[in-house]
């Protein structure tokens, strides 16, 4: 797996849009940020310096305005954000995790009938 750049809670909800939406213009990232939070557009703009920076995004000028790519992969980002939530609170192990959610009744029948039912259609999967 590649290197991946730190990216902050706040600079996650600026990749969501970009992700969303790419190739983005900065009106256009700030127009969808603005409807959903209060940041001002001197912030949104930050944070898109920040990630251009990180090497999280691509910034090209066109005309008066830059355009935004992504150079991390949503799903990328994702998967290293889990293993390493995976690593600091359970040992690195999903059953670990799993059983704590269990023993503490944060998992409703429903959930553990979805799981059920993952775990079913996995090991038919592996079996075929």
């Amino acid at each position: 797996m590649k290197d991946i750049p730190q990216i902050s809670e706040a600079e996650y909800e600026v990749m969501k849009v970009i992700w969303n939406f790419e190739p983005i213009s900065t009106p256009e990232v700030v127009e969808k940020l603005s409807n959903k939070s209060d940041w001002k557009p001197n912030t949104i703009h930050t944070m898109l310096a920040r990630l251009v920076k990180k090497k999280a995004l691509h910034a090209r000028k066109d005309g008066r305005v830059f355009i935004y790519s992504s150079l991390v992969e949503k799903h990328e980002y994702v998967e290293q954000k889990s293993k390493s939530f995976l690593q600091q609170f359970f040992g690195g192990t999903l059953n670990s995790m799993i059983l704590n959610f269990i023993e503490n009744d944060k998992l409703s029948n429903e959930d553990i009938s979805e799981l059920k039912k993952i775990l079913s259609m996995r090991d038919r999967k592996g079996e075929k």
